[in-house]
């Protein structure tokens, strides 16, 4: 057997109702595409989620990354749930479809997509994290809090395999630049970054040479795509995706859920420009209502069997985390209470990006200089 490669493209290709949820014809017109690509070969296992309004598609198979078959599949997946969801008039049908026709990779093209390719140890458990009213930069927190802080991962302090620690790829995605840094040597370097979430986002993280995994093999990748960079407008936030590995030499299981415990803020909830709490939900509790929110996280576990895929495990479908997802109430009271005030509505340069320049616009011709 060939290395594994595990790839979870997400869309939202129409909100049941409005932005708050998937309906179920979407899922199942979906499975019958995923179907037709394990049947023609193109993938070995699939499975279709949803988060908030966001189809999440993942697949198993052994063509690597960027590869333009497993790609098509999930395109075509997408487009015939946008024919389903207009045919529904669902709200934002095909929104993040932003190309008419696919060009042999869906990067680039609306979708976000985190994908890894690696060699399945005795026991390969991966975690696939699905977030939605939110940006890619909600993943920095708890990526470094799982590879670097070893207040969160005892591994880094206990387990030798893991004290060497991790490479981080992380990308200026408004200058579209990247930068490697190790840790714990260039942790500081790296918090300096990473802690401007809006601008500097983890992309990969890799183990560092002497490490049992491969230096070469991610453990763990983030979808990066900017909606409103592709589109050239506003046309929601990113609800981005990410898969983890755990286990034997890296992160425990539960070392890679802890951070999920505190729901940090993040930015995004309703139309993309206000900052709340990250809750993390069961799959059946991933619809956002309150004020189009608040920003949900999904965790689904898999362990990988060559190539196939044995769950998925709702990992936050535990009273372990009630405590967590009260908090994250709390704190949308609190932040609520601000209405159109900062902090919970962005700031002035975040909202360049989002439906408030056309307000201002009008406004342009009034504005007069002070004497």
């Amino acid at each position: 057997m060939g290395k594994t490669t595990v790839t979870l493209i997400k869309a939202d290709v129409g909100g049941y109702p409005g932005h708050s949820g998937m309906h179920p014809d979407l899922v199942e017109e979906a499975k019958k595409h995923m179907r037709k690509g394990v049947e023609g070969g193109l993938i070995k296992d699939y499975r279709v989620m949803a988060c908030g309004d966001d189809l999440q598609l993942l697949m198993s198979h052994e063509r690597g990354v960027d590869n333009c078959d497993v790609h098509g599949v999930a395109w075509r997946a997408f487009e015939a749930g946008t024919k389903v969801a207009k045919g529904l008039k669902l709200y934002g049908a095909g929104q993040d479809l932003l190309k008419d026709a696919f060009s042999g990779n869906i990067k680039g093209m609306g979708p976000g997509v985190a994908e890894m390719e690696f060699e399945e140890r005795k026991a390969e458990p991966v975690v696939a994290f699905m977030m939605d009213k939110t940006e890619p930069g909600a993943f920095n927190l708890p990526m470094y809090k799982i590879f670097a802080d070893p207040f969160n991962t005892a591994g880094l302090v206990i387990d030798s395999s893991c004290s060497m620690g991790y490479r981080f790829e992380v990308w200026d995605i408004m200058e579209h630049k990247r930068v490697f840094l190790d840790t714990p040597e260039e942790s500081y370097a790296l918090l300096a970054l990473i802690g401007a979430k809006s601008r500097y986002v983890i992309k990969r993280i890799f183990p560092k040479a002497g490490h049992k995994i491969p230096k070469d093999e991610p453990v763990a990748v983030v979808s990066t795509e900017k909606l409103y960079q592709i589109a050239g407008e506003y046309v929601g936030k990113d609800d981005p995706v990410a898969l983890v590995r755990a286990q034997a030499g890296l992160p425990a299981l539960g070392e890679v859920l802890e951070p999920f415990a505190f729901p940090h803020l993040v930015s995004g909830w309703m139309r993309g420009s206000h900052n709340g709490p990250l809750m993390p939900v069961a799959f059946s509790q991933a619809r956002c209502t309150r004020f189009d929110g608040p920003p949900r996280v999904i965790a689904a576990g898999f362990q990988m069997n060559n190539g196939m895929l044995v769950g998925p495990a709702d990992m936050f479908d535990d009273p372990a985390y009630d405590l967590a997802r009260q908090k994250a109430q709390e704190i949308a009271d609190y932040m609520r209470r601000h209405g159109p005030f900062e902090p919970h509505r962005l700031s002035a340069e975040e909202m360049e990006y989002t439906t408030l320049p056309h307000v201002l616009r009008k406004l342009e011709d009034r504005f007069e200089k002070v004497p």
